[in-house]
């Protein structure tokens, strides 16, 4: 399955609810990035060209080092992709690469939240540096220089693509980009629409419901 959602929808939390329920992979392209960042991969090192100078990473690109880890996979194994694909040339690539396994998406479920309340989550959105959780932080929270994670006690941190100089550029590609492919996966009829307003509980049932569990 895929995850669809604006940044700031609640799709990592969601998917790490799914993975728990389900036992399947979840393939965050973000965190796919990092981890051939990090290893100074043949991938990461073509990535840190682009990144370093600061333009986006090519489609080819990118394709490849999600598919990488897609196609690694047993035709028998789940997973759930969060960060990918962003725009309609990458959702035909998954779909040509995936066929080649006579396996199809299940289901794309698609996170909805108004931009006036992306805005404000992502001005309090911090992430573990040891267990990637995400977790939400009150703008008028009281100053705590050492903010850890509930879930492991790591340190956390803000993205530097969550900061607001940030956030109004990605919405705004978002928008142009990957809304579009949303029409894609309506065409195919796995598209399912999930609001995103409304407590992580409940948000959860209704992914649960599309999903047919």
């Amino acid at each position: 399955m895929v995850l669809f959602g604006p940044p700031g929808a609640g799709k990592g939390t969601q998917a790490q609810l799914l993975v728990e329920r389900l036992k399947i992979s979840h393939i965050s392209s973000g965190d796919l990035f990092r981890h051939h960042l990090r290893a100074g991969t043949p991938l990461g090192l073509k990535a840190a060209e682009y990144m370093n100078r600061g333009v986006l990473v090519p489609d080819e690109l990118t394709i490849d080092i999600a598919l990488e880890k897609v196609m690694s996979m047993n035709a028998e194994e789940g997973f759930i992709l969060d960060g990918f694909p962003r725009n309609r040339l990458q959702a035909g690539a998954l779909e040509e690469a995936l066929q080649t396994k006579a396996r199809n998406l299940d289901k794309v479920v698609y996170i909805d939240v108004p931009e006036e309340e992306l805005l404000r989550r992502l001005e309090g959105r911090f992430v573990c540096r040891k267990c990637q959780a995400p977790h939400s932080i009150p703008a008028d929270r009281p100053a705590d220089p050492e903010l850890t994670c509930e879930r492991c006690g790591g340190e956390l941190y803000q993205r530097d693509d969550d900061r607001p100089e940030a956030v109004q550029q990605r919405i705004e590609v978002y928008k142009s980009e990957t809304v579009p492919v949303l029409d894609f996966y309506r065409e195919r009829g796995i598209l399912a629409d999930v609001s995103g307003v409304d407590t992580v509980e409940q948000i959860h049932k209704q992914v649960l419901e599309a999903l047919g569990l």
